[in-house]
């Protein structure tokens, strides 16, 4: 082979091989900015008597973090009226910190802000088989889930890995804030965009956001302390009559 030609093969390798180390890694996703948000009575109420089980700071910027950005929209504006009607005009990261505190709420209705929470209800509405554990449905954790959940709307539980595992073990999948709360997004997104709903309907997965239930009560109880952003401006008697 001519010499000139090794040479040139041997240039273009060597520019091939700087041009390959020189490529620049892949920008990371933004994260959303997370806000901090109040805490709900029955939070207060556990953090002046000392109670561990109470609200935690992650669970919030979690919270904001995964929620779906179908949340943020028209639609979500809509269903959330009653209780954000400035919704529409907020940011982005007031709209998710308005979500993240009413999943605080929710999670207060539903659990006492328990995270390990196991109830079984009786009702006839629940008080059925579950297909993933063959035994009477239990809802579990922060927002009152089931594993048959996993199945119905894609949630992050393994009961095969649980099973095993005491009722109570926070190592359980179900029982492990992120996992559920995880879940409640996706039921959630599914109540207020797929089906069209708003939050508080009477086919909601939860009692606690089913008008005329005792839950209920106790859900708006929680969230008075939505976040003031949230809340109509209240116009002065003198900007009132300003032309």
């Amino acid at each position: 082979m001519p010499r000139f030609l090794i040479f040139t093969l041997l240039a273009l390798t060597a520019c091939s091989r700087s041009t390959t180390q020189q490529a620049p890694p892949p920008s990371p996703a933004p994260q959303p900015v997370t806000k901090p948000t109040p805490p709900t009575p029955i939070a207060e109420k556990k953090e002046e008597l000392g109670n561990p089980n109470t609200w935690q700071p992650a669970w919030t910027a979690f919270i904001e973090k995964s929620l779906p950005d179908e949340l943020l929209g028209p639609q979500a504006a809509h269903a959330v009226h009653p209780y954000c009607p400035r919704f529409p005009e907020l940011t982005a990261a007031d709209k998710r910190a308005f979500w993240a505190y009413t999943f605080q709420a929710l999670a207060a209705a539903e659990a006492g802000l328990n995270p390990t929470a196991d109830v079984h209800h009786t009702a006839a509405a629940v008080n059925k088989v579950d297909p993933e554990t063959d035994r009477l449905s239990r809802q579990e954790g922060l927002l009152q889930l089931k594993y048959e959940d996993a199945t119905r709307y894609n949630c992050p539980f393994d009961y095969a890995a649980d099973r095993h595992l005491p009722a109570k073990d926070p190592s359980r999948t179900i029982l492990q804030p992120d996992r559920n709360l995880t879940c409640g997004l996706h039921i959630m997104q599914n109540q207020i965009i797929t089906q069209g709903h708003p939050l508080v309907t009477r086919d909601s997965y939860w009692a606690t956001l089913q008008p005329g239930t005792a839950g209920h009560s106790v859900f708006r109880r929680q969230m008075i302390n939505v976040p003031s952003d949230c809340r109509p401006i209240r116009r002065t008697r003198a900007s009132s009559h300003t032309r």
